[in-house]
């Protein structure tokens, strides 16, 4: 048998108590140690040192007791000890260590009914008989347990308190009182300190967060210009954590080339209390520029004043990342252009070979006529005029090639796709008839203008133009038609679709058609559609490949216009003019 648990004389908090009768301060001390816990509460002591004052209390004012508060730990099923400073260690660990279940123990049992559960005598209550308590309480002279229900004010259960005695006993009613009050201050405390555990872990989750993504929190106050920022937002701009934030301040790291955009948008914030996203540059103090992206709301504050509460993300690594790629996709169109110049020289030879020839035989023509006698001057004048639209011709065919196989940068402007279109079919018009190919060229009068760069694009129209052509190679029992046709889409966009009668594609290439290398040519490279879609993504908008009723597919383009604001009766009468004087197909130029 182990020591006895209860003593007849201990000594709490100081204080020697008899515990041979009942030592029940006044209601007035037990009010002042009551406020005395909730002032610990208060002031912040962790709850280890709470609940082990109200165990000492509990101690005080019932006589001959022994109190200890285990919490509930719901996941494993266990009770876990936290504040018993009068019970061994050893009697503890045998009541976490059994399950959380109605017959283990009174305080497991209360736990699970969320409700008060007297064990008077443990010894003889048959309802312990069977449990692995009796024993444990009986080696350590607990011969009664009262457990009372910690419970938050959603009614979940927190802990246990768990009053014993070295004899049976059974509670009072002014007992009963104190046991009320007692479990709701130890509710205070654990809900207080699982609310700050779970701020704290919060904010360590979200200072991670930040650092992790490199983003910044702030508030910022228009009417005082007070700034408040979080640990990660200093450090993207280079300030010690331990400066005050200041508008000043922050403008020192704006780029100087950027500061009067920035600006601008922070007066507006202020004066009409808008939302804010822009990007911009940082010069920091080592002469490195950061690229960042803020975005902030606005909110009024709790007196009602204007306040933004945004966030800024160092966003440097992608801008990189992205110069990096548009240089690689700038260099592999590049190359996919010169890759197409083989397929085009008898295209390029015709071209430039007809006003070359028609500019000889103008000068040889013009000779004559002024050798003649008289000089036939007006024939002459003619002919040199033939003459220089000829060369004009020439220069133009030159200016197109190297415009469409120079390694230029990308160059956006308004255009018209359909000007764009009959410059691309002109260039391969032989390549196309020595395949045989009749082009039927499907124009959309009403077709908006685009913003666009528009060597790339003719590129896309190229590259959609051969392959279709290719196709159509194996094809000798029908005629090789091509359909190129411009209109517009569903949401106002402008379409452009290529439409073969060619082998076609089966589904499982389709799918993977835009992928890099992926080529249904044996001398193929498979990159032609891949650069082509990035391309017209790039452009915000998306390529497509569909197949025909008949045979063939058709590859479609589309990409938005160029938008204008228009007053709503004047948009009503362009649409109805518009559908009034559109035919059923465009204007048609069909070239065998």
């Amino acid at each position: 048998m182990r020591d006895s648990l209860l003593n007849p004389r201990v000594r709490v908090a100081g204080t020697p108590i008899d515990v041979t009768g009942v030592a029940r301060p006044a209601d007035k001390t037990q009010l002042v140690e009551e406020k005395r816990l909730l002032e610990m509460i208060a002031s912040g002591c962790a709850l280890a040192d709470v609940l082990g004052a109200l165990c000492c209390f509990v101690e005080a004012v019932i006589s001959d007791c022994r109190c200890g508060v285990y919490l509930v730990d719901w996941s494993d099923r266990r009770l876990r000890s936290f504040a018993a400073p009068s019970l061994p260690a050893s009697f503890n660990e045998g009541v976490c260590g059994l399950p959380l279940s109605c017959e283990s123990s009174p305080c497991a049992k209360a736990a699970c009914l969320r409700t008060s559960v007297l064990a008077v005598n443990v010894e003889s209550d048959p309802l312990w008989y069977d449990s692995g308590f009796r024993p444990l309480a009986l080696a350590h002279s607990v011969k009664s347990c009262w457990s009372i229900p910690i419970c938050s004010l959603a009614g979940h259960v927190l802990g246990i308190v768990a009053i014993l005695h070295g004899r049976p006993a059974r509670p009072t009613s002014p007992q009963e009182d104190l046991t009320a009050k007692i479990t709701h201050i130890a509710s205070i405390a654990i809900e207080r300190a699982q609310s700050e555990a779970a701020l704290k872990r919060s904010e360590a989750f979200l200072a991670e967060a930040q650092r992790l993504s490199s983003t910044g929190s702030f508030s910022w106050r228009v009417a005082t210009n007070e700034i408040t920022g979080s640990e990660q937002l200093h450090r993207i701009f280079g300030i010690d954590k331990s400066a005050r934030l200041t508008p000043a301040l922050i403008d020192s790291r704006v780029h100087p080339e950027d500061l009067p955009a920035v600006r601008k948008i922070m007066q507006g914030a202020r004066r009409d209390g808008r939302d804010i996203e822009c990007e911009h540059r940082l010069l920091m103090s080592d002469r490195s520029v950061k690229f960042v992206h803020m975005v902030a709301r606005a909110t009024p504050d709790p007196d009602g004043r204007l306040e933004y509460i945004g966030a800024v993300q160092d966003v440097t690594q992608r801008r990189l990342s992205e110069d990096a790629l548009t240089k690689v996709r700038t260099q592999l169109a590049h190359a996919t252009r010169v890759m197409s110049l083989g397929a085009l020289t008898a295209s390029i030879a015709h071209e430039v070979n007809q006003p070359l020839a028609g500019i000889v035989t103008n000068a040889s023509t013009c000779l004559r006529m002024l050798a003649a006698d008289p000089p036939d001057i007006m024939g002459a004048r003619d002919t040199a005029r033939r003459t220089l639209r000829d060369g004009n011709r020439a220069s133009d065919i030159v200016s197109r090639l190297r415009a469409l196989f120079g390694k230029e940068h990308i160059k956006t402007a308004r255009l018209d796709l359909n000007d764009a279109t009959r410059e691309v079919i002109a260039l391969s018009l032989s390549e196309l008839q020595r395949n045989r190919v009749v082009l039927r060229a499907e124009l959309a009068e009403d077709l908006p203008p685009v913003i666009g760069d528009r060597v790339q694009l003719q590129q896309v129209i190229l590259n959609l133009l051969l392959n279709a052509s290719d196709a159509m190679r194996g094809i000798h029992n029908r005629e090789r038609r091509l359909v190129v046709s411009t209109q517009r889409d569903e949401g106002e966009l402008v379409r452009l679709s290529v439409r073969d009668v060619g082998i076609g594609l089966e589904f499982p290439i389709a799918e993977k058609l835009f992928e890099p290398f992926c080529s249904t040519k044996s001398t193929g490279m498979g990159v032609g559609l891949f650069v082509s879609r990035s391309i017209i993504e790039n452009h915000r908008g998306s390529l497509q490949v569909v197949p025909n009723d008949g045979p063939g597919v058709t590859f479609s383009f589309t990409i938005p216009p160029i938008r204008r604001q228009v007053s709503a009766p004047t948009r009503a009468y362009q649409n109805v003019r518009r559908a009034a004087a559109r035919p059923k197909s465009g204007p048609v130029m069909e070239h065998p």
